[in-house]
């Protein structure tokens, strides 16, 4: 018989699971946590600008351009894939703001300015990206140097005591539990349902896909999102040599990360092939072994064989999405970044004409005419301009990407220094390969002279990025180590003329000393000589400031997307 005593115990019991089941709190996706992750910013009820008048002023150095280009010569199916890769890329757009801040809305949204919005938006954030990541926006600090791939309280101490295999992961975020450890999640969790939006637009526009090539990319690549397993995707894309469109996306350089230089950052370009200048440049994969072996360094430090299946091509641009359209806009591609597969299969190096072309004429020309000897300013051509380009990355491709010593990759070994050091190799090299061309017959005088002169107006143009930029920085190590070898002189009416012996002899010592330091994994070198070069001296300031009361654009930006290539 069951007594009232037992039916009170019995209906506390179940009152009190009642409570305990209301009151536990709910197991979150890492989805979920994301979303409700602060991100970096300080929670403000509006964002205002420091000052209204420097925001206008940063706002002009930017010169609009409309990216289009002809998709006449497309197929019906290739002009239904564009849409597709369109909104794909928005995703990735959307994608590399979570990696930069958290969420996009929370901030823009509090955003009354209509300038300081467009400002924002070019620099994905409240920091610009052209003044050295300097904010903008009242309330807000410095720009984190991990951005938000990491925990804002944590120290680089903490990190290395984490025990994670995966910590170091190109695709993981570094986030904290709920007791204050770490736990390393990857991307395709923590940005599960846009990540499976993405792919599943890949697989519709590859089921349209006439060119087996591309079809098969985007079919590997789609599942490549879905699984942060990225290498089979890059074999494929670099057996896609012959199709129409190309396309770029996922997390891909690790610029973003200035704490450690491990994670990748979302983007995307989408690509109209031009076959007539990619006819141009065939000829010089064949010859990028024989350049390797010819390097000017000890044979330690050449000892590996870029793959000579690599392919030299150029492309009009029609978006950028994410990392690569914040601040400073990429000219051409070289890619994949993967070591292992850059040894095995080389590298695919696209030149973004119409981009290209934008910067020379709104921005070299009128830099070369204020501060270059009238008697070389001809020596500044759109060829050479190109050229300088597309060597520089050919040059990624090149030197070395393991090092001698059993320090690991070079990309690992020098960490957070590694970008500037490898985007100066990159420049210095190409010029050295533009060089090698010459002496094989295959570039006349003038036109290296025209290389030269076009190169050093070059290092005028990236310096104005600031020292936040990898390139910025490179070219401001540049030219310190070119006034410190003579090249150059300057006129009292401040033109510059160059030695073209001595630029070549600096050019050669630059070569060797860059890949010596990558070749020995020497960090605290590295992080020495940025330190101590990586900074604009009151000469160049000086002539910067000139170049920018003449009002030339530092940069460029965008009027993209479906509707300026006809597609709307």
């Amino acid at each position: 018989m069951i007594t009232m005593k037992r039916l009170t115990i019995a209906g506390t019991v179940i009152t009190m699971l009642f409570i305990a089941a209301c009151t536990t709190k709910p197991v979150l996706t890492e989805e979920q946590k994301e979303q409700v992750h602060p991100g970096v910013l300080p929670q403000l009820e509006t964002y205002n600008p420091t000052s209204q008048a420097q925001v206008d002023a940063r706002l002009a150095i930017y010169a609009p351009v409309d990216l289009t280009a002809d998709i006449s010569h497309l197929s019906e199916n290739e002009k239904q894939i564009l849409p597709l890769l369109f909104d794909v890329a928005q995703i990735m757009d959307e994608l590399y703001w979570q990696q930069t801040l958290g969420n996009k809305e929370a901030f823009l949204g509090k955003v009354q300015d209509p300038n300081t919005r467009a400002f924002a938006g070019i620099n994905y954030g409240p920091w610009d990206r052209l003044d050295n990541n300097h904010p903008f926006i009242e309330g807000i600090g410095e720009k984190p140097a991990g951005a938000n791939f990491y925990p804002l309280d944590m120290t680089k101490d903490e990190f290395e005591a984490f025990n994670d295999s995966t910590k170091t992961s190109l695709y993981t975020l570094i986030r904290r539990n709920e007791d204050g450890t770490l736990r390393s999640v990857w991307y395709h969790q923590a940005y599960d349902a846009k990540i499976k939006q993405a792919a599943d637009l890949m697989m519709q526009a590859a089921a349209l896909a006439d060119n087996e090539g591309f079809k098969n990319y985007l079919t590997i690549r789609a599942k490549a999102l879905l699984t942060d397993e990225y290498q089979a995707s890059d074999f494929a894309w670099l057996e896609m040599k012959d199709s129409n469109i190309d396309f770029v996306v996922g997390p891909i350089e690790n610029y973003e990360d200035g704490l450690f230089g491990f994670k990748a950052a979302f983007e995307s370009f989408i690509l109209i092939k031009d076959n007539e200048w990619s006819q141009r440049l065939t000829r010089y994969a064949a010859m990028l072994p024989d350049m390797q072996r010819g390097l000017p360094v000890e044979d330690g430090y050449k000892q590996e064989t870029p793959g000579a299946d690599a392919d030299l091509n150029a492309y009009d641009v029609i978006f950028y999405a994410g990392d690569c359209n914040s601040g400073s806009k990429t000219i051409a591609i070289n890619l994949p970044n993967d070591e292992e597969v850059q040894l095995r299969a080389g590298s695919r190096k696209l030149q973004l004409k119409n981009a290209m072309r934008a910067k020379f004429d709104k921005i070299v020309v009128p830099i070369a005419q204020t501060i270059i000897d009238p008697e070389q300013q001809k020596y500044v051509t759109f060829d050479a301009f190109f050229s300088n380009t597309m060597f520089h990355e050919v040059a990624h491709g090149m030197g070395i990407k393991n090092t001698i010593n059993g320090k690991g990759t070079v990309r690992s070994a020098l960490k957070e220094q590694y970008s500037a050091l490898e985007e100066g190799k990159a420049d210095i090299m190409g010029l050295y390969l533009v060089t090698k061309l010459y002496e094989m017959g295959e570039m006349s005088e003038e036109a290296l002279k025209g290389n030269y002169i076009t190169f050093f107006v070059g290092i005028f143009r990236s310096s104005r990025f600031g020292a936040a930029s990898a390139h910025g920085k490179a070219n401001m190590m540049r030219f310190n180590y070119f006034e410190e070898k003579g090249v150059f002189t300057r006129s009292e009416k401040g033109y510059y003329t160059v030695d073209f012996e001595k630029m070549k002899a600096a050019m050669i010592s630059s070569v060797q000393d860059i890949m010596h330091v990558q070749g020995d994994g020497n960090y605290d070198l590295a992080r020495q000589w940025i330190a101590e070069k990586g900074v604009i001296m009151p000469q160049l300031q000086a002539d910067l400031d000139r170049l920018n009361s003449s009002g030339i654009p530092v940069d460029i930006v965008f009027n993209q997307g479906k509707a300026v290539v006809g597609l709307e």
